[in-house]
């Protein structure tokens, strides 16, 4: 099934609530939009794989961040701890096994257990 990034970032608007775009392989493609600090957290037996759609945002780790924008990925590896932080909004896809909760080991009211498909 063909997807249109820019028409299926457009059909929402909330930060923080991934939607899934595409499943394959027991992984899912999630959209989602990032503004602001996220929690802190980490994925005990998955990576994450970041990939910047449109805007900019880095990752923090406690010892270091880096900065991302549009056309640049990152691979988070399980057990490592991080938090997305953007100052203006940006839109980014994300590569993970399907079991990948977003907070990770931490559960807050930005916790989605279930997604919604676009």
């Amino acid at each position: 099934m063909k997807i249109n990034l820019a028409d299926a970032f457009a059909r929402f608007s909330d930060h923080w609530s991934p939607r899934i775009a595409a499943e394959l392989n027991g992984q899912q493609v999630k959209l989602v939009k990032f503004r602001g600090a996220f929690d802190w957290h980490f994925h005990e037996h998955e990576d994450e794989l970041f990939l910047v759609h449109r805007g900019r945002f880095r990752m923090e780790f406690r010892d270091r961040s880096v900065e991302l924008s549009a056309g640049e990925l990152l691979v988070v590896p399980r057990g490592v701890e991080h938090r997305p932080v953007a100052d203006d909004e940006v839109e980014v896809i994300l590569f993970e096994p399907a079991t990948t909760l977003n907070t990770g080991n931490v559960d807050s009211a930005r916790t989605r257990r279930s997604l919604p498909k676009i």
